[in-house]
């Protein structure tokens, strides 16, 4: 069983790609209005809202557990692609290493797709592959657009 993996989704998306990547990018601190059930707080820790390479603190829940997740953002704004990197978190029991990389493509002017990869290296065999996560991702995501819509 090999140790390093990916998955994968996609998750189509009624809300131009634009203010999809503009929640993603700069203003997470919105996300738990959008998906409060799931995330129930994003805060700065190292450098501001906007910053490529800030560090932001995510407190949300999988599967009834409460959970945490330290990041590191990479932003690419010319392929609307946003890489959030573990630094800490409950993954991390579980995990080497562990990335979440969103990659938005706008389909017309008012849909978009939004692909989910999980990149991740597990500490041993034994260890399942982060579906749960992925279901999770997609499930904040189906919220995200909700909410743009209703807005």
């Amino acid at each position: 069983m090999a140790l390093t993996g990916k998955l994968e989704a996609d998750v189509e998306l009624k809300a131009p790609a634009d203010k999809f990547f503009n929640i993603i990018r700069s203003e997470t601190h919105q996300i738990p209005n959008a998906a409060s059930d799931k995330v129930h707080n994003v805060e700065v820790h190292e450098g501001d809202w906007e910053a490529d390479g800030s560090v932001k603190l995510w407190k949300y829940t999988v599967e009834g557990k409460d959970e945490i997740f330290k990041e590191k953002i990479t932003v690419d704004e010319a392929n609307k692609s946003v890489t959030l990197v573990a630094l800490e978190a409950h993954v991390m029991e579980e995990f080497k290493s562990y990335k979440i990389v969103f990659g938005v493509t706008p389909m017309s002017d008012q849909s978009s797709v939004v692909k989910i990869t999980l990149d991740y290296e597990k500490l041993n065999e034994n260890i399942p592959d982060p579906n749960q996560y992925l279901q999770f991702l997609m499930n904040v995501i189906k919220d995200i657009d909700a909410h743009l819509l209703k807005a």
